[in-house]
């Protein structure tokens, strides 16, 4: 199997984290190189831009500027980092990507996806994740779970209906785009999560 690149997507408190920790050691135990990355960020300049991002108050950017930094984060961290990995013969386990974009700025934010899937061929020419999984909440279970983890960032701050269209807008995705898509039921307590989500990927990658 070629090296995949592998994005983990979700609303707030689907439990991405945990069940990122629970892919990476169990491909470690299959002896599959990989790299872990996350977005926005994953480099020194993208990290940089994440802060911006996320905990900017004073002047809060606006939809558009939200997009397009979100991209301008995406076109550092896939040149220097996530393509490289993959050239090299790595697998690429990464917290979300341009399906987030969608999700947030799309469904949240309300801009057109139309300026989304520009961007996403300008920055990422023809490469696409091969498997996305997305944990799929109720916006009132994800929410409370996030509420627990203490000071919330600006994106995490915004209202009940912000991420309802979010979670309406993974689905979207997803129904679009099935063979890619790998939607598992992130409500249960973790372990069953896990359970569920490796059978699911054994399956899937044959290992």
């Amino acid at each position: 199997m070629k090296p995949q690149f592998v994005t983990l997507e979700g609303v707030e408190g689907a439990g991405k984290s945990t069940q990122k920790a629970a892919i990476c050691a169990w491909l470690s135990a299959r002896g599959v190189s990989f790299v872990e990355t996350r977005e926005p960020g994953g480099t020194p300049l993208a990290e940089s831009i994440r802060t911006l991002l996320l905990h900017t108050e004073a002047d809060p950017p606006t939809a558009l500027t939200e997009l397009l930094l979100m991209f301008a984060a995406r076109a550092q961290h896939l040149e220097t980092r996530i393509q490289t990995a993959l050239n090299a013969g790595h697998w690429v386990i990464c917290d979300r990507f341009t399906d987030a974009t969608f999700a947030y700025q799309g469904g949240g934010r309300g801009c057109s996806w139309s300026w989304i899937e520009t961007l996403e061929t300008l920055v990422q020419g023809s490469l696409r994740p091969d498997t996305t999984i997305v944990f799929d909440v109720p916006v009132d279970i994800g929410l409370s779970r996030a509420a627990s983890r203490g000071h919330a960032d600006r994106i995490e701050r915004e209202d009940h209906a912000f991420f309802e269209r979010v979670r309406r807008a993974y689905q979207r995705r997803a129904d679009a785009e099935p063979q890619r898509f790998v939607m598992i039921d992130g409500s249960p307590p973790a372990e069953q999560v896990t359970a569920t989500l490796l059978t699911t990927l054994a399956i899937r990658w044959r290992l």
